[in-house]
């Protein structure tokens, strides 16, 4: 893929244009959002002695949400602010076709997507990175991610962040490995009560704005009216895990899988979704321990440490973002997918979602897209 595939357009300034005085080792452009984190970041940079460009993504949806003000606005003011230039980076038809058409396409499919990993992955990391190279000359990028990049003299490392709460590494494992170097996080060592805190001494606008818990593009509203598909939203049979019919689902797109409320069936015991079946058009139900299972295969794998992605190594899986790693033991490595088995039985690993292996010093090894899940 190249930027004039997707035709990203960058627009006017905001406010003073891009005019470097610094050479370009010490040019950065950060990826603003609106929010605390991306403004903080800037300042904190600016502060290093970086010279910064603030870029903020225009996708095809309307940001204003209740409380929270536009997104974009708010970027944009606050570089003003930091008197950091500012510009809007349009990406509405690369975001309709790579972000939100695969979302729709794989609820389609019976899959649980994560349209965040491929946001970053396929259009931050590489289709608008590549487009701010070629239209500014600046080669390192920063984000406001609770992620740590650590440097050796040899190469760069990315891990999880000082504050293993609000850690986000989990949606960063696609990032080129050739790449890292270039790559900075400040937040990585830092609190989100710190950035607050930072935020709040700046007098930054955005300092007491609250977090988005909602996907970008679905709004404040349930994500589900961001899918159109009507073959996922055809009503269809609930078995369980056997394959008895138990009852009758209201389209697969309404359901993921360890789904316990609002399933629409009373078994007199506690039942999550453990199977979708787009091609049957079922989903299946089952106990926690029916639906948990140690063994997870990942395809469409991107590679971090390759020296350390072998097969009987030991190390620290996760399948959501949430949560510690768990230990587990890599079974198999092909030429695009690895296979974990997991000490401990996962619960509900979800196809679509994804498989990141960390080692030890909790730095990513590599990550995929779950394709398979299996009980040993």
């Amino acid at each position: 893929m190249t930027t004039d595939n997707w035709k990203i357009k960058l627009l006017e300034p905001s406010f003073s244009p891009w005019a470097p005085k610094k050479e370009r080792s010490r040019q950065i452009a950060v990826l603003m959002s609106g929010g605390v984190d991306s403004s903080v970041t800037a300042h904190l940079l600016k502060e290093q002695g970086w010279e910064v460009l603030g870029i903020t993504m225009k996708i095809p949806v309307s940001c204003n949400t209740a409380g929270r003000g536009c997104c974009g606005a708010d970027a944009a003011f606050v570089c003003n602010e930091l008197s950091i230039p500012h510009y809007f980076a349009d990406v509405t038809g690369a975001f309709e076709e790579l972000i939100i058409e695969r979302f729709r396409q794989s609820y389609a499919e019976g899959e649980t997507p994560n349209p965040c990993v491929d946001c970053n992955t396929i259009l931050k990391f590489s289709l608008l990175w590549d487009f701010i190279e070629e239209t500014f000359g600046i080669t390192h990028l920063a984000t406001g991610h609770y992620a740590r990049v650590s440097k050796t003299p040899e190469r760069a490392y990315l891990g999880r962040a000082r504050d293993k709460i609000k850690d986000q590494s989990y949606f960063l494992y696609g990032i080129e490995r050739q790449r890292l170097g270039s790559f900075i996080l400040p937040l990585g060592e830092l609190t989100k009560n710190e950035v607050r805190i930072a935020a709040r001494e700046m007098s930054l606008t955005v300092a007491e704005k609250p977090e988005s818990m909602e996907l970008c593009f679905a709004g404040e509203g349930d994500y589900r009216a961001a899918l159109t598909s009507d073959r996922a939203n055809r009503t269809g049979d609930i078995t369980d895990m056997e394959g008895n019919k138990i009852g009758t689902h209201k389209g697969i797109s309404n359901y993921t899988l360890g789904q316990r409320r609002g399933i629409g069936f009373a078994g007199g015991r506690p039942l999550y979704v453990g199977r979708i079946n787009a091609g049957t058009n079922t989903i299946a139900l089952g106990t926690r321990e029916e639906v948990s299972f140690d063994t997870v295969t990942a395809d469409r794998v991107n590679t971090l440490i390759p020296e350390e992605l072998t097969t009987n190594s030991r190390m620290y899986g996760k399948i959501r973002s949430y949560g510690d790693p768990h230990e587990c033991t890599l079974f198999q490595v092909g030429q695009d997918n690895i296979t974990a088995r997991f000490t401990e039985p996962q619960f509900a690993p979800c196809p679509g979602q994804r498989l990141v292996l960390y080692n030890g010093n909790d730095n990513i090894i590599a990550g995929g897209t779950i394709s398979d899940i299996a009980t040993t």
